[in-house]
């Protein structure tokens, strides 16, 4: 048992998704106990085995990364392997600790997680305090004038807005407590794949450079993907190695400054949708799209693994589906594109592609992966659902007009100067080992709007 000088225990500071010591609202109500704080992270073996090899390696940079800091506060952080309702309560009673403090989590399985936690401490005659969240706004916060929850962005910004959110919390001065640990996982990305930095120190030196010279132009160059003009916050914040707070707090009110406020809040929105319909994770959040006619089959396998091997022969698709395996992140205006090509083109559940995601993705996030998948299929939130067909080719010459992405990530095409690489089928000579179509667009689009007219009884349509 571990006491302080007067014989205080201290208490436990439970780390999940927020792997950090700045800006951290539930550190700073367990250091206002004025007790020495117990620092440990849980490795939940369920969560363990549903992560893919990117996010483990993540979740291994991100600890040893926290250990660090705290080390050069004066503490360790502590690494426990099993249930968190058995592991918490277990390190509590071997500290003497009576509070845990925890930063609130959202998701369907984290609050049912907390509640047996919650429930084993409560009978073991100990506490557990959420404090805070993983969002400038928790989910459930906003909601429509009659109480009910949004389902459509726009006024769900406007209403997120209206309600606001904290400044970030000041680091507090904090006290240290020991405890028996075991080795904080050691687990590499996959061979292929490069990642950057995981740590609090780089997400707040990469959000410093992005603020200083990203930040203008954001709304003209966001969409281009063969630009760096996105911040690529999305994996610090999943990890939490920033709060929402801090990229917020530095905003003003510029068109470029409000575009990036709304792609942070498209992240809280996405929360807000998963903690209201739980089921949405794994089921169309509109029902009556359940009617609608996917593949199956021996030729759905092959087109899938054509299409996660970045080998479709549509240049776009492919430099994305690649590029996610060699970095564990893709671009978000192209992660819409092979979004429409797995369920548009090739018919597919988005179930597929978005398990596949989950897979490979550095910033792998359930809600905001899923219902950015089901906005793509039309399924979701979209006002204007699944009749958005992305043109592969069209997009392709739009967003990356010189071609300069494809040849980045397709060797094959950088035979082939400019925008010409995104229709390689034109110059075969020059690409003898990039692939055939595996399909023609225009052909399973006009399918895509008919099966759609078996479910609704009519397909309206768009430019794509």
């Amino acid at each position: 048992m571990t006491h302080d000088d007067q014989g205080t225990p201290p208490v436990v500071l439970w780390f999940r998704r927020d792997l950090r010591l700045n800006d951290h609202e539930a550190l700073v109500a367990a250091a206002a106990t004025g007790r020495r704080v117990v620092p440990v992270f849980v490795v939940d073996p369920v969560l363990w085995a549903n992560a893919g090899d990117v996010r483990r390696a993540c979740l291994s940079q991100a600890l040893s990364a926290l250990d660090h800091s705290l080390r050069t506060s004066g503490g360790q952080l502590i690494v426990r392997t099993g249930a968190p309702a058995e592991q918490v309560v277990a390190l509590a009673q071997e500290v003497g600790a009576t509070e845990v403090f925890v930063t609130g989590d959202f998701t369907p399985y984290g609050r049912n997680r907390d509640a047996r936690v919650s429930a084993a401490l409560d009978k073991d005659g100990r506490a557990l305090h959420e404090v805070g969240a993983p969002y400038a706004v928790a989910p459930g916060a906003v909601r429509k004038s009659d109480g009910t929850p949004f389902r459509v962005f726009t006024p769900y910004y406007r209403g997120w807005c209206a309600h606001g959110w904290s400044a970030p919390m000041p680091s507090p001065a904090v006290t240290w407590a020991a405890a028996p640990s075991e080795a904080i996982p050691d687990h590499r990305a996959p061979t292929d794949t490069t990642l950057p930095e995981v740590s609090e120190v780089a997400a707040l030196d990469r959000w410093a450079a992005f603020r200083q010279s990203g930040l203008t132009g954001y709304h003209e160059q966001r969409d281009r993907a063969d630009l760096a003009a996105t911040s690529q916050a999305s994996m610090d914040l999943r990890w939490g190695l920033i709060h929402p707070r801090t990229l917020l707090a530095d905003l003003g009110d510029s068109k470029d400054h409000d575009h990036f406020r709304r792609e942070v809040c498209w992240r809280e929105f996405y929360a807000d949708v998963l903690f209201h319909e739980p089921a949405s994770a794994r089921r169309n959040l509109k029902v009556s799209m359940d009617a609608m006619r996917t593949d199956n089959g021996e030729q759905a396998d092959v087109r899938f693994a054509a299409w996660a091997e970045g080998r479709t022969g549509y240049p776009f698709v492919d430099a994305g589906m690649r590029q996610l395996r060699a970095e564990g992140w893709v671009h978000n205006r192209v992660r819409m594109v092979v979004a429409s090509f797995l369920v548009k083109d090739l018919h597919l559940d988005w179930q597929r592609g978005a398990a596949h995601f989950m897979q490979w993705l550095r910033d792998g996030d359930i809600a905001s992966n899923q219902h950015g998948w089901q906005w793509t299929a039309g399924t979701g939130t979209d006002a204007a659902p699944y009749f958005r067909i992305f043109n592969p080719v069209a997009q392709g010459q739009r967003f990356d007009p010189d071609g300069d992405y494809v040849r980045r990530y397709i060797p094959e095409l950088r035979g082939i100067d400019g925008a010409a690489v995104h229709e390689p089928w034109l110059a075969p000579l020059l690409a003898p080992d990039y692939p055939a179509p595996i399909i023609e667009h225009a052909a399973e689009r006009q399918e895509a709007l008919a099966r759609l007219a078996e479910v609704t009884g009519s397909a309206s349509d768009a430019k794509p």
